[in-house]
């Protein structure tokens, strides 16, 4: 079964109507489309609710992908809450002021992996913090004229898109990859791109905010010596 995934085209909607196509062996829900955000590239999986018909609100405490080429979605419950059927018309409904701040963190993190043009190894995406690791030969990494050239991008309130090229596309420009350790879901024939105009391009299945002005201010809370050449950059949302 395959989840339309709304929030690969709007980052923005809260809620959506949908129909029960599925439940795993896990007890994990799945819908035919759905506006929660599925763990994945270091970004968590969205929280919220399924509201059913009678009006039962249903915690979904995770949302996780069943399958490596990132197509469908199941919605993992709370623990003891009762089980809707398939064919049920359920409103799944995401947690809002969650999935917003991890827009901000997630947009302030492609920024900063322009500013450090070097291979990322590693990434994590928080509620209001966040954090790259970078494949550094030599440190010399200062916070402060990283948070400046941070806040000089966001200055210039340049907008987020997206679109979709193929596999094949992808395959003879792999200049456009910037993680090592997290490779860009393929072989469903196409890969999306997100654009920060003019500062950045990048294969990225997560959810982004329109305009970097959306960021607000950003601090560089820690820069720590991961390894020989690995170097962790830690930053914050004001």
């Amino acid at each position: 079964m395959t989840t339309d995934c709304l929030f690969r085209e709007d980052s923005y909607l809260k809620t959506c109507e949908a129909r029960i196509v599925g439940i795993t062996e896990q007890g994990g829900i799945v819908l035919d489309r759905t506006v929660f955000y599925a763990n994945s590239g270091g970004q968590p999986g969205d929280t919220g609710v399924l509201v059913t018909a009678d009006g039962t609100r249903l915690p979904v405490e995770n949302a996780i992908f069943t399958d490596a080429a990132k197509s469908e979605i199941a919605h993992v419950l709370a623990v003891g809450g009762a089980a809707p059927n398939v064919g049920d018309v359920v409103r799944a409904e995401i947690d809002w002021d969650k999935r917003y701040g991890r827009m901000r963190v997630h947009t302030a993190l492609h920024l900063l992996s322009a500013a450090l043009p070097y291979a990322v190894t590693g990434g994590s995406v928080g509620d209001s913090d966040g954090r790259l690791d970078f494949d550094i030969p030599d440190a010399g990494l200062d916070k402060d004229v990283i948070a400046a050239r941070l806040a000089e991008m966001i200055a210039t309130d340049a907008a987020v898109t997206s679109r979709w090229i193929s596999d094949a596309e992808l395959e003879a420009n792999p200049g456009l990859i910037k993680t090592m350790s997290v490779k860009p879901p393929m072989g469903t024939g196409r890969v999306r791109l997100i654009e920060i105009d003019n500062l950045d391009l990048q294969p990225c299945g997560g959810t982004h905010v329109r305009k970097v002005s959306e960021i607000g201010t950003v601090t560089v809370t820690g820069i720590e010596k991961k390894g020989k050449q690995n170097r962790r950059v830690r930053i914050a949302l004001a």
